[in-house]
């Protein structure tokens, strides 16, 4: 008789060494143990491992067979350190000599499967869809996108806001509007002077009754300063601007959890978190994205701060510019960690820019080959991000360019050299007739 069993493998984690134990018992005499990978749904198996007993110094343990006594034999693969490919099912093939002819061979075959696990290599959290323009005016739905990369299989996520689990509502896809608030108690979170009073909060306007005005609010303060500049702003001015709208809610989450299979047998998973943004609450609030998995000892973990942009740091090149000079003005920075990534716009006060728009986004504007009429003029840089604005201003001085002549023509009209030339000319027929 032969019988072949194989013990159950838990699953390993990638690095590990993994040994594949072969257990069978037989009365006759043994030909060979073969061990295969098995691939492709059972279609391929791939041989990784013989032994052939025909060669094998050990067969003299085989001397009393006749005796039919139980000889118990172990074929032992092992893998020193298993990788992902390394996954998948693997079969041990036993044959023995048949009683009756020594030149039949009689099979018998187990099989075990190899579940390897891989830790995520990787966790980061960002903003969806930003840099982006954003109301300060109305409330918006922001949502949080953590993606973990280099799991097998495919890890646990979840969201914390300032170390508290978020009970949030699961959904297949993120909602279209989530408007909906529940009450909540604003007393253990201070308001700064920049954020509405609580008293706001009874105006009908404002009240959960109508979540959000519908009407713009007149400018005021900083927001009215903007609209009427004058020569007596000095050379770098900066404005910081919250959303003018307030709710005294704890807003409703949305979350949804996304998986696909990566080629290399890796999952990359992907959370969001959605909720209706309330600047007044949730700017400094930090937000975790944490995951749990079997292959680590303890959850991983990545988090942002929800900060809005203060004290942008501006730096002109050139220092000094002149007539024909190539300028760039560059955002190089911010007093504080900004998050989520600020949207940067450029306009030049009580005029369009030197190419002829109106604005331009980016962190840097260029100013190509700058004439002298530049001399003077002010430039807005706009940094915003969801959770509010700031504003910078910078003058641009132009001197004169020695290398580069004032123009093609006097102030007559005239081209200078044909100015010489007529004076050189006039002078010499006064020469001429003086002598005759």
């Amino acid at each position: 008789y032969l019988t072949v069993s194989i013990e159950p493998l838990p699953p390993v984690v990638v690095g590990d060494a993994v040994t594949l134990k072969c257990n069978f018992k037989t009365d006759g005499k043994m030909r060979e143990i073969v061990w295969y990978r098995v691939t492709d749904g059972g279609t391929i198996k791939q041989k990784i491992f013989t032994f052939d007993a025909m060669f094998s110094t050990n067969f003299s343990q085989m001397e009393n067979y006749r005796k039919r006594e139980d000889l118990v034999y172990q074929s032992t693969v092992r893998l020193p350190e298993v990788r992902i490919s390394d996954n998948g099912p693997y079969e041990c093939h036993v044959g023995i000599y048949d009683r009756a002819t020594r030149e039949k061979v009689v099979l018998a075959s187990g099989n075990v499967f190899l579940n390897v696990m891989a830790p995520p290599t990787s966790i980061s959290v960002l903003a969806a869809d930003t840099p982006a323009p954003f109301s300060r005016y109305q409330a918006q739905n922001f949502t949080l996108v953590c993606v973990v990369s280099g799991g097998k299989p495919a890890p646990l996520v979840y969201f914390k806001r300032d170390g508290e689990p978020i009970e949030a509502t699961p959904l297949p896809e993120p909602p279209a509007g989530a408007s909906s608030w529940a009450p909540r108690n604003l007393l253990h979170r201070d308001l700064d002077d920049t954020k509405v009073p609580k008293s706001l909060a009874a105006d009908g306007e404002l009240g959960l009754g109508n979540p959000f005005p519908t009407v713009d609010p007149p400018p005021r303060g900083l927001a009215a300063e903007r609209d009427a500049v004058t020569e007596s702003i000095p050379e770098t001015v900066v404005s910081r601007e919250f959303p003018r709208w307030v709710h005294m809610a704890e807003p409703i989450y949305y979350f949804r959890h996304t998986h696909a299979p990566v080629s290399d047998g890796t999952v990359e998973a992907r959370a969001t978190l959605t909720w209706t943004l309330n600047p007044q609450i949730d700017n400094e609030a930090l937000f975790s994205c944490e995951v749990k998995h079997p292959a680590l000892s303890m959850p991983m973990q990545s988090e942002v701060t929800l900060v809005a942009p203060k004290g942008p740091k501006i730096t002109m090149t050139p220092t000094r510019a002149r007539v024909g000079d190539t300028v760039r003005i560059l955002v190089q920075g911010f007093q504080n960690e900004v998050f989520p990534e600020p949207l940067f716009t450029w306009t030049r006060v009580g005029s369009r820019l030197l190419d002829g728009s109106a604005e331009h986004d980016g962190k840097e504007l260029v100013l190509e080959r700058v004439p002298a009429e530049l001399n003077g003029s002010m430039y807005r840089c706009t940094a915003q991000n969801p959770l509010g604005s700031t504003d910078t201003h910078t003058r641009l001085i132009v001197f004169e360019n020695p290398n580069i002549p004032r123009g093609p023509e006097d102030s007559n009209g005239s081209l200078p050299g044909h100015c010489g030339f007529r004076f050189f000319l006039a002078l010499t027929l006064t020469v001429i007739l003086e002598l005759t």
